[in-house]
């Protein structure tokens, strides 16, 4: 598959208690990003994730799913271009790589992720 779901991130007002929930609830190893904000999720099979504070207050908690791209800002212009609306555009995650957040012209919002390679 040529653009695969790669990470799926929960985006939550309680941290403490989603991760409770979800460490309980499938077993799921979390594990803390020192010097950041962020918890990433090891699940065993299958696609991993994370757990962040979400970054709109407003915003009912909800996952939002990322697929892999060879060019994050490439596809979020492609994806502007088809109608999409970009939430947040390209930010780059030190020595990890860059996302992008669009919501489709149907209401569905995505992650877009491109990783950074190691020279």
């Amino acid at each position: 598959m040529a653009n695969p779901f790669v990470h799926i991130e929960l985006r939550t007002r309680d941290v403490a208690k989603s991760k409770k929930f979800y460490a309980a609830m499938f077993n799921w190893k979390m594990n803390e990003i020192p010097g950041m904000d962020y918890t990433t999720i090891e699940v065993g099979e299958g696609t991993g994730g994370g757990i962040m504070k979400n970054p709109k207050p407003g915003d009912r908690d909800n996952w939002l799913p990322y697929i892999l791209v060879d060019d994050v800002k490439a596809s979020t212009k492609k994806a502007a271009s088809l109608g999409a609306t970009i939430v947040e555009n390209v930010t780059e995650v030190p020595d990890m790589g860059w996302f992008s957040v669009i919501v489709d012209p149907t209401g569905s919002a995505f992650g877009l992720w491109q990783t950074k390679m190691s020279k």
